[in-house]
């Protein structure tokens, strides 16, 4: 194993060498941020009625133009799922399980072929056009591609501002907003005049965040937000979710195929399989005590569950401080300075 910093090679050698006794400060803030599948301690969240409720969400998609070679493929079967305030609730499942496709019909993204979705107490299921306008603003979006989900050709200050002023407030507050959701998130209010090919992958996954916040919405819909992230800006984007959920109380639905990922960060947790919910609880229920074999099978295919990585002993690690030193050494790969 070879491990670059800046270009430069500091540290190499046998992988047990250099993952259970690294010499190098880098290489193990690295290992450091690597997330580990064990439970964490939460607050316990006080008795709420939830933000949303999807129940009997189904979605069918026909494919073939042909009449004889037409068939329907059901992408989501009956998923039910609700979240609370200050509540991160994970739906977890192996790649193709249905896990977006839940995600994207609460969002109302995509339209489901049927059951019901409750915001505020009012479906939304069959709203359209201007009647879900109210919905859209309570319900944020962070995508997994953090190149991908901001216009290149728009500056960070106007993407931020957009949803806003669509919606109806003045562009000097919508602005004044922005100013004070990048201190939110770590990043200079002067950035806002930039573009995004001039910030790291990182700081624009922070920067869609700061686009989400801007529309004060009660729930985020995080679809694996984290994935395409190294560890180390993946912790600093975890420990900025659960700082802005207890600021906000807002709600979260986490969508992510990493186990470890969801264990760190999760209230309870939905594993999904084949377009169906085949195991719900608390993480402690399903992580640590799984009913279903296909739950059983998932966790053991996590990897690195088995390994011990090197864990700095000096200073106890607290993911949920985003100004924690070893998110901070000097040359990881997105700086809080920026």
């Amino acid at each position: 194993m070879v491990v670059l910093e800046l270009g430069h090679m500091i540290e190499q050698g046998d992988k047990h060498e250099v993952l259970t006794r690294p010499s190098q400060p880098y290489t193990r803030m690295l290992l450091d941020a690597v997330p580990e599948l064990s439970l964490r301690k939460r607050q316990p969240l006080p008795e709420a009625d939830p933000l949303l409720r999807a129940c009997k969400v189904s979605k069918a998609y026909v494919t073939g133009s042909w009449p004889l070679s037409r068939r329907h493929v059901h992408a989501l079967q009956e998923a039910s799922v609700s979240v609370r305030p200050r509540e991160t609730v994970g739906i977890v499942g192996e790649s193709g399980s249905g896990k977006s496709t839940l995600a994207r019909c609460i969002a109302r993204l995509i339209e489901p072929t049927s059951g019901d979705i409750e915001a505020n107490g009012r479906s939304v299921a069959r709203l359209r056009g201007r009647q879900l306008s109210p919905f859209r603003r309570d319900v944020q979006v962070i995508f997994q591609d953090p190149y991908r989900s901001l216009n290149p050709r728009r500056s960070v200050g106007s993407s931020i501002i957009e949803g806003p002023i669509n919606f109806g407030v003045p562009h000097a507050q919508a602005w004044s907003r922005a100013e004070e959701l990048m201190g939110l998130v770590r990043l200079m209010p002067e950035a806002l005049n930039r573009y995004p090919s001039e910030f790291s992958g990182g700081q624009r996954q922070r920067i869609s965040i700061a686009r989400a916040l801007a529309c004060e919405p009660r729930l985020l819909i995080a679809d694996e937000a984290v994935s395409a992230l190294d560890v180390s800006v993946q912790a600093q984007i975890l420990a900025l979710l659960e700082e802005i959920q207890r600021l906000t109380s807002v709600g979260i639905l986490f969508i992510t195929h990493d186990l470890r990922v969801a264990s760190q960060i999760c209230d309870r947790v939905i594993v999904m399989h084949q377009g169906r919910i085949v195991e719900e609880g608390l993480v402690s229920d399903v992580f640590f005590a799984p009913r279903e074999d296909y739950t059983r099978r998932l966790l053991a295919a996590a990897p690195g569950r088995h390994f011990s990585f090197a864990r700095s002993a000096e200073t106890p690690r607290d993911p949920a401080d985003p100004t924690n030193r070893h998110f901070r050494i000097r040359g990881a790969a997105d700086s809080t300075r920026a």
